[in-house]
């Protein structure tokens, strides 16, 4: 479907974001804690409307450490044999099997770019893993000055990694070594999508539907793009699937309510859970409810024509990454519940839903940077935590009530 933008004001905004990005604001986004350097900010009446930080959770957790030094562990999988799958951001995976960390990475993984926030990113298996061995990656790709947001399929025996695919390259490569995204999710449709960043400095990109930059993609499991995608308008890039994203870092599929749930770093302020519907435009950065790191207003519009508003937002921002939607009963009524890391307010959000209705919210592991959350096979919740400055301090903790 081709969207309803009034098309002369959106370009004439479009002009005024291209005009005014610069190299300035990738080191402001290297911090990726959605505050500005030094703590400081501007006096904006957005500034004034902050939210309190919510509730510390009544809930009493048992953390159990299932591996420690290691550098920024970005996420977590899941296999069949039990073996817990963990990508650290310079390019390694580790295997945990047996409760314990294997010492030496698993072999085969991709060459990634490692600087600024790029890296190797997620590791998905194929839903028929067990018959197949089919796993997809998502890593930054390429130099200094021409990168991307890569997505290889692979095979995975269990040891090696071998037969890597790229079915995948964001477009067109970026000289930013910032917001590329990376979450994978397989659909019921039997799809893959997965999230791109729209690079920052290139934030007007997020509304050229003729790049990949701020959106969710969908595509076949090899790479090519399935027929029922949304059409956004002449010239499109076909595997388009939801644009107007700023750096989505969780994806997560709701079986129960049918949702596809994101959330996305906002710059300060802004941050979004958003519910993912094909065509769909989110506004960034025609619309927003977060402010520059120098407390400028980044646009004067909160909504716009066209664009779908958050289902929840945070001003300040909490810096959300990973995401995941809590189904069982091993922790009472969180069954259906939302949990969000947090980076930037160190802790892991619950948020609570009633149907699809936010009515609450709780935080957990007060003071640790959490990078990814999962619900594992045992019902239990796995995150990883890491170190800001790149240090071998990230862990995998399991969390079980008491």
């Amino acid at each position: 479907m081709t969207l309803p933008f009034r098309h002369i004001i959106l370009a004439s905004l479009i002009a005024v974001f291209a005009a005014g990005c610069s190299d300035s604001s990738d080191a402001v986004a290297a911090a990726n804690t959605g505050l500005p350097p030094g703590g400081g900010g501007g006096d904006s009446s957005l500034q004034k409307k902050l939210a309190p930080d919510a509730p510390e959770g009544q809930l009493a957790l048992s953390v159990e450490t299932l591996a420690d030094g290691l550098v920024n562990p970005w996420s977590i999988s899941f296999f069949p044999d039990g073996t817990i799958l963990v990508t650290e951001r310079p390019g390694r995976i580790r295997a945990i099997r047996n409760g314990a960390l294997e010492a030496e990475p698993i072999a085969g993984a991709p060459e990634v770019f490692a600087e600024g926030q790029g890296g190797l990113f997620d590791i998905l298996p194929h839903p028929d893993y067990a018959d197949n061995n089919v796993i997809f990656i998502s890593y930054a790709h390429g130099s200094e000055t021409a990168n991307h947001l890569r997505v290889a399929r692979a095979i995975f025996d269990g040891k090696t990694i071998s037969n890597l695919e790229v079915i995948y390259e964001a477009t067109p490569p970026k000289a930013s070594a910032y917001h590329f995204g990376g979450r994978l999710v397989w659909g019921p449709d039997d799809k893959l999508y997965f999230s791109v960043g729209e690079g920052s400095r290139y934030k007007e990109k997020a509304q050229d539907m003729t790049t990949s930059y701020g959106a969710v993609i969908r595509l076949n499991e090899d790479g090519s793009v399935p027929d029922d995608n949304p059409d956004f308008g002449p010239g499109s890039l076909p595997e388009l699937y939801s644009k107007g994203h700023r750096n989505p870092q969780g994806l997560a599929y709701d079986g129960a309510r049918d949702i596809l749930w994101e959330h996305e770093h906002g710059a300060m302020g802004g941050d979004e859970i958003n519910i993912i519907k094909p065509g769909a435009n989110y506004g960034w950065p025609i619309a927003t409810y977060g402010i520059d790191y120098n407390g400028a207003r980044i646009t004067p519009f909160t909504e716009y024509e066209g664009t779908t508003q958050p289902f929840k937002y945070w001003t300040p921002s909490i810096a959300p990454s990973g995401l995941a939607v809590y189904r069982g009963n091993l922790f009472g009524d969180w069954d259906g519940d939302l949990l969000v890391g947090a980076m930037a307010r160190t802790a892991l959000h619950r948020v609570i839903l009633e149907g699809d209705k936010e009515i609450g919210e709780e935080r957990y592991l007060i003071g640790e940077r959490i990078r990814d959350v999962r619900v594992g096979p045992d019902g239990a919740i796995y995150v990883t935590t890491e170190d800001q400055g790149g240090e071998p301090l990230g862990k995998v903790l399991r969390l079980t009530p008491q």
